[in-house]
């Protein structure tokens, strides 16, 4: 399923060269990759929060959308251009002065589709505080 040669390095050069500037803003890390999925991190920030200091739900989403693309950029052992079709997320508990780590899974990496999960925590906490379902289509390179 996947090509062992996407490295780390690959994972956070792609997070410099495909992504929108915004969400380069918000200083995403590749933690790890692996042929299953990968793992990022998203630092704490008080732009990133709403009123009383909480992460706010939309830089969670984005956390979660971007670590799919590099999940699947894993599995498939290179870059895939790809479109979001479906992203649904529970949000379990709010988060504050901590950094959010995205466990994200690639569940079926099909010829046109694909579908994952991600599971979003508070680094140091392994209570869930969202987790998010996601189908991508591959779109032609």
């Amino acid at each position: 399923m996947t090509d062992p040669h996407f490295l780390l390095a690959d994972g956070n050069a792609l997070l410099e060269r495909v992504f929108a500037s915004w969400v380069q803003e918000l200083e995403l890390r590749v933690e790890s990759v692996t042929e299953e999925g990968a793992v990022l991190r998203m630092p704490f920030s008080e732009r990133l929060c709403r009123e009383g200091g909480t992460l706010c739900g939309q830089s969670l989403i984005a956390l979660a959308d971007t670590s799919m693309v590099i999940a699947v950029s894993a599995a498939s052992g290179r870059y895939r251009p790809m479109t979001t079709v479906d992203i649904t997320t529970h949000m379990m508990k709010p988060v504050s002065n901590s950094a959010v780590l995205a466990e994200t899974t690639v569940l079926r990496l099909g010829r046109t589709m694909v579908f994952g999960q991600a599971l979003l925590r508070a680094e140091g906490n392994n209570e869930p505080i969202a987790t998010v379902t996601m189908a991508y289509a591959l779109l032609p390179e």
